[in-house]
């Protein structure tokens, strides 16, 4: 059973040593199971103020910083099937489903779907409108493909969420405008069909391009997974998959190929400990840079930089 009409979680009722346990219950009476953790010590602050328009639920939540996710196992535990689009209001977020990461900055929404595992990250205060709707009640072949894809809040879909928050905004001012859902249905449908058209994935070489250039943009992280990649081309995992197998390549091979290029450049520039340089360009240490740097070039960094050098000198 949901939550019912008007109903408000706050923390400020309850002992600050209990605050975010309360939290955590109260986004899940509020949404569907989820898990939760703060990224900050400290005292924790959020509410969540919740209005039900008959299938669509709107929800302002005003928190500090956290992260939300929704595992697999609180899927299996639960057979909650809803779409939900933040809103973003103040602050900034990030929403990962898919293999997709939309970043949110106040006037952008994005969707995600509960029956399929999703993250919610924010790093600093927020408040931000959630829509809630069956997906009984949404086109069922549409909504696959638009979760975690930013809509900015500008052209048409500055109309879907001007229109979402002021209606929250009546609620809760208490004038209420359930005659108004079925419009609400029917925006969300028209978001849906942005997201799709406006986030069609790249093909070709110019798809090609934009895989090396964020490869190279982002190798020198330790943390160069290919979520990242993906999300940063705009594309699936298995699009970037299918791009790399038509080059003949791997990320790794790609990844390793960039920081080996940069470390090639800090090697030339002066004597910079081998660590200090393995370090900088990414890798998890000494060992592998050898490693990586011998499959590359053929010799060791040392040897490279010693050759290089003599090479210059002549």
């Amino acid at each position: 059973m949901g939550p019912t009409p008007d109903a408000v979680w706050s923390t400020s009722a309850v002992d600050p040593d209990l605050a975010f346990d309360y939290w955590r219950d109260s986004i899940c009476d509020a949404f569907v199971q989820l898990s939760a953790r703060p990224r900050h010590r400290g005292p924790f602050r959020g509410a969540i103020t919740h209005h039900a328009l008959d299938d669509v639920e709107l929800s302002t939540v005003d928190a500090d910083a956290q992260r939300v996710d929704r595992t697999r196992a609180l899927i299996r535990r639960s057979q909650e099937e809803y779409l939900l689009a933040s809103i973003q209001i103040e602050g900034c977020g990030r929403i990962g489903q898919d293999g997709r990461v939309a970043a949110l900055a106040p006037g952008a929404m994005a969707f995600y779907d509960s029956t399929r595992p999703y993250t919610l990250d924010f790093d600093g205060a927020f408040r931000q409108l959630v829509v809630q709707v069956p997906k009984s009640a949404v086109p069922s072949g549409r909504a696959g493909s638009c979760t975690a894809r930013a809509l900015d809040g500008v052209g048409p879909a500055r109309l879907v969420t001007d229109f979402f928050v002021g209606l929250a905004r009546e609620q809760d001012a208490g004038h209420p405008a359930a005659a108004l859902a079925p419009h609400a249905l029917g925006l969300l449908e028209f978001a849906l069909g942005l997201a799709a058209d406006g986030h069609a994935e790249p093909t070709g070489a110019a798809l090609r391009e934009r895989v090396r250039a964020v490869i190279a943009r982002v190798a020198l992280d330790p943390d160069a997974t290919a979520d990242r990649v993906a999300a940063a081309c705009h594309v699936s995992r298995r699009t970037l998959f299918r791009v790399l197998a038509a080059e003949g390549t791997t990320l790794t091979e790609l990844v390793r190929h960039e920081r080996v290029r940069r470390a090639k450049t800090l090697l030339r520039g002066g004597p910079m400990p081998v660590a200090v340089v393995a370090d900088r360009c990414g890798f998890a240490g000494p060992a592998q840079f050898h490693r990586a740097f011998r499959a590359v070039v053929g010799t060791s960094p040392a040897a490279w930089r010693d050759r290089d050098g003599t090479e210059r000198e002549t």
